[in-house]
C-alpha cells in the first residue's frame, strides 16, 4: 500500500481503503456521520477523495471499524499523511481549475499513459509557443489573461517532471491526422511543434503514431488518456477532455471500452517509423 508516492495517488488509495474498512464493519455512511458527530456530506466527500482527511480523523475513523492498531491501520495512516503533502503544482492552483490539478496529480504518479488527440497536440508534447497558442485561444472566458503565463508554466513544469524524471511512463501516443494539419500558433509556431514531435519521438518511452485521413472514420470517443499505475491496487484511470467537459473513469467497466478504443485506433494507425516520416512531410511542406 505504501507504494503511493504522491499526494493525489495516496487520497484516492485512502478513500477506497476506507470505505472498504467502513463497508467491511457493517456502517453506514449516516451511522458513521452520526458516530463522528460529522455532517453526512463531510464523510461523503472523504470516501470520494474531494477532500483531504486529517491522521486524527482517521485514527478515529478506524477506531470505529475496529481496527486500529493492525498493520492495515498503519498503512492508511501513512497514506492520510501522504495525501496531505503538498504538491508542486500547488502554488499555481489559483490559475487552474480543480479537475486539472486533479489530473496533473494522477499524471504525476502514473506507470504508462496512452493518449489519443484529435485536434491539438497532448499537453505534455506541446512546446512553449504553441502551448500559448492553444491557452489563448480555449473557449472565451475558460482562461483569464492573467492565468496565462502561469498556465505555459505548469504545463512546461508538467513535461519536466514527468518526462524528465529518472523513470518516466510509457507515454503513448496516436494523433488524428487533423492534429498535424491544423496551425496552430501561426506557421513558424506550428513547424516548431511538428520538429518537436519528432525529436519527442526519439525518447525509449515514447511510441507516436499518426491516423491519416485516408483511414477514415477514427472513433466517436473524442480525444482521451488512459492512466496506468505501477501498483495493481490503483486501478486505471481514463481521462475525457474536451473545450467544455472534463471527466474521469475509473470503474473497469467505464475504462476497458477505452482500451479497446486505443487499441483499435492503433491498428488503424501507420507505423511509428512511417508515423515520424509522415510529421516530417508535414513540417518541411509548410
Amino acid at each position: 500500500m505504501t507504494t503511493v508516492q504522491g499526494p493525489t495517488a495516496g487520497r484516492r488509495r485512502l478513500r477506497t481503503a476506507l470505505r472498504a474498512a467502513r463497508e467491511q464493519a457493517k456502517l453506514t455512511q449516516e451511522h458513521v456521520a452520526e458516530a463522528m458527530d460529522w455532517s453526512l456530506s463531510k464523510l461523503i466527500r472523504i470516501e470520494t477523495g474531494r477532500v483531504s482527511v486529517s491522521t486524527n480523523d482517521v485514527r478515529a475513523l478506524l477506531h470505529l471499524y475496529r481496527i486500529d492498531g493492525t498493520a492495515e491501520a498503519e498503512e492508511l495512516i501513512v497514506l492520510a499523511r501522504l495525501a496531505r503533502q503538498k504538491p508542486w503544482w500547488q502554488d499555481a492552483r489559483s490559475a487552474i481549475p480543480a479537475h486539472y490539478a486533479q489530473y496533473i496529480g494522477l499524471e504525476a504518479e502514473a506507470s504508462a499513459m496512452s493518449c489519443f488527440q484529435s485536434s491539438v497536440m497532448p499537453g505534455l508534447a506541446q512546446t512553449p509557443d504553441y502551448a500559448r497558442a492553444v491557452i489563448t485561444h480555449r473557449t472565451p472566458g475558460q482562461v483569464r489573461p492573467e492565468e496565462v503565463d502561469a498556465r505555459i508554466e505548469v504545463r512546461m513544469r508538467r513535461k519536466s517532471e514527468i518526462l524528465g524524471r529518472d523513470d518516466p511512463p510509457q507515454f503513448d501516443i496516436i494523433l488524428d491526422e487533423a492534429v498535424l494539419r491544423r496551425v496552430i500558433g501561426g506557421t513558424r509556431v506550428h513547424r516548431e511543434q511538428l520538429e518537436h514531435l519528432v525529436s519527442l519521438a526519439s525518447a525509449p518511452n515514447v511510441t507516436i503514431q499518426i491516423v491519416p485521413f485516408s483511414a477514415g472514420a477514427t472513433t466517436s470517443a473524442g480525444s482521451f488518456v488512459i492512466l496506468g499505475f505501477p501498483d495493481e491496487a490503483d486501478g486505471d484511470v481514463v481521462y475525457l477532455e474536451s473545450a467544455l467537459l472534463e471527466n474521469f473513469l475509473e470503474r473497469p467497466m467505464e475504462t476497458a471500452p477505452y482500451h479497446e478504443e486505443f487499441a483499435w485506433l492503433r491498428s488503424g494507425a501507420l507505423s511509428e517509423i512511417d508515423s515520424i516520416a509522415f510529421i516530417e512531410k508535414v513540417a518541411g511542406d509548410l
